[in-house]
């Protein structure tokens, strides 16, 4: 998504990155950033909270105006939970029980084995 940001950046069209790999999207060059330091897949906020989503959608739009520069990341205030316990156990294998990681991949390669189906039907793979 930084690239493209640039991309559009390039030609005109101002954009706002938001995400929660600050290492990757810093290193990219978004050109207007927000981080939320929340699990990957959550970076519009909270699942099933609308008050962390709208906060993070109008987070986002002050960038617009707020952004001091190139290359400029604002941290959204938000937090997962009260502590950072959650970086701990986040898909960590070492803290996940064997039922769990075979499970895990048992679906990870259900969903290769539907995929490649899918491909072979669009006549793609």
């Amino acid at each position: 998504m930084s690239l493209v940001a640039r991309y559009l950046e390039e030609r005109g069209i101002p954009t706002v990155v938001m995400g929660a790999a600050k290492d990757i999207v810093e290193h990219a060059g978004a050109p207007r950033f927000l981080f939320s330091d929340l699990p990957l897949g959550n970076s519009c906020g909270k699942p099933f909270d609308p008050a962390s989503q709208r906060l993070t959608l109008e987070l986002a739009l002050g960038l617009f105006d707020s952004a001091i520069g190139p290359r400029t990341t604002l941290q959204s205030p938000v937090r997962w939970n009260a502590d950072a316990e959650w970086k701990l156990d986040y898909n960590n294998v070492a803290r996940m029980d064997p039922a769990e990681i075979a499970r895990r991949r048992a679906a990870f390669q259900e969903d290769k084995r539907l995929a490649l189906q899918q491909r072979q039907a669009a006549g793609v793979a």
